[in-house]
């Protein structure tokens, strides 16, 4: 799970950068999706404007790292723990922990995801997506994909993000977070082969298209949550990941 930030930036222990990702954090999530200024930022931190340029070298690229962060800390902490984790289970966990963060500070999420444009993608999913093909990578060599290690980081990210969303706009206490367990198997199972699963019973009785279809669904009937944009986004990767299938 992500490490949920302080209510005070004041603790000497923290690094800069990692007091302006907290503080971005909370920023972030305290604005509802309205913007935030490179000095409420710096001021949070209690650092400088050359310092978030120095490590981030863009309030942008700060905003895409908030997002990121819960997932490169889950990696950080597996290498640090001496043996590499399993490919799959790393997979797994990450994903877990993408949602998590997303459904802990939806207003990040949303902020990051909603700042796109037709054809450009964010840093955040560039950063993602490079770690996910170095996860990815010892399960190619080993014969454990059914497609290339490429392929299976562009799945993770179409799905994994667009449960995220579809999971945000639901009300707290209509939440269905078995629905990314459900979409999150399915996906496994669609990449990798079964032998290396543990066969959930859900993943017998839903495809992958059919979990895709959930998320569409979803984000049909929460649809005043999203801008039209964020909707036709999402509506365009859930249904690329579905016609490859």
């Amino acid at each position: 799970m992500p490490v949920s930030p302080p209510t005070s930036l004041d603790q000497t222990d923290l690094q800069a950068r990692d007091r302006l990702l907290l503080a971005a954090t909370q920023l972030l999530d305290e604005a509802g999706g309205g913007p935030v200024s490179t000095r409420q930022i710096t001021e949070r931190a209690g650092v400088q404007a050359p310092t978030l340029y120095h490590h981030f070298g863009s309030k942008q690229a700060l905003l895409d790292a908030v997002v990121s962060h819960g997932f490169k800390e889950f990696l950080c902490r597996r290498r640090a723990a001496g043996a590499a984790g399993d490919p799959i289970d790393d997979i797994r966990a990450g994903w877990d922990t993408h949602v998590a963060f997303g459904l802990e500070f939806p207003s990040a999420y949303s902020h990051i995801y909603g700042n796109v444009k037709p054809g450009v993608p964010c840093g955040l999913v560039e950063d993602v997506r490079a770690m996910l093909l170095e996860t990815l990578k010892p399960a190619e060599e080993q014969g454990r994909l059914l497609v290339s290690a490429a392929k299976a980081a562009e799945h993770i990210l179409a799905a994994s993000s667009g449960v995220t969303l579809a999971l945000i706009q639901q009300p707290l206490d209509e939440r269905d977070l078995d629905l990314s367990t459900r979409v999150r198997d399915s996906v496994l199972h669609t990449i990798a082969s079964g032998d290396d699963l543990e066969a959930p019973a859900v993943a017998t009785a839903r495809s992958l298209p059919a979990a895709v279809g959930t998320v569409s669904e979803a984000l049909e009937s929460e649809a005043g949550s999203l801008t039209a944009g964020e909707i036709a986004l999402m509506r365009e990767l859930l249904a690329r990941l579905s016609d490859e299938h």
